[in-house]
């Protein structure tokens, strides 16, 4: 599968991440799926959302048995490098974007200071065909966007990302 967004959708998750940095950012990706040959998410807006992570969604939260407990310590409470979506507001969105004839298709998230690659906390909260995009920002500056999608052993794959034309039509 790929994921197509206009360089707008593009520009307003990265002045998001920049605008969070030195915490993460969150947001949601709306649009539709085209189940044709091979499938294409196509993205018709892009929904900034708050960063709601706080210690009582650390104290909520445990990685899967077997990840290395040691990349917990000093970390976990902070949002430099966890999010969370106030479920309250994502099912506002999710039935605005019904109303529109829209699906969440994705959410993007920051990684300040670190790549665009997964994490083994964005793994573990991870759902089945969402694509996550992930905005990499460096001492405040965008540096990288990459999107990711579980496949069917619930590890994450590379999903290419095509930029459209503000007008252009699939």
């Amino acid at each position: 599968m790929a994921i197509y967004l206009s360089p707008e959708h593009r520009i307003s998750m990265q002045s998001h991440a920049e605008a969070a940095y030195p915490e993460e950012c969150c947001g949601l990706l709306l649009g539709l799926i085209q189940y044709s040959d091979p499938p294409i998410k196509i993205v018709s807006e892009v929904q900034a959302m708050r960063n709601i992570w706080n210690k009582e969604s650390a104290l909520n939260f445990q990685l899967p048995s077997g990840s290395d407990p040691s990349s917990q310590e000093g970390h976990g409470v902070s949002k430099i490098d966890r999010y969370s979506i106030d479920p309250q507001e994502m099912l506002g969105v999710q039935q605005k974007a019904r109303e529109c004839s829209l699906e969440i298709i994705g959410i993007y998230h920051s990684h300040p200071d670190a790549r665009a690659v997964p994490s083994a906390f964005d793994e573990a909260i991870a759902w089945p065909l969402y694509s996550y995009a992930i905005v990499s920002v460096f001492q405040g500056k965008t540096d990288d966007l990459q999107s990711w999608m579980l496949d069917d052993k619930g590890n994450f794959q590379s999903e290419p990302i095509h930029l459209l034309a503000t007008k252009q039509i699939l």
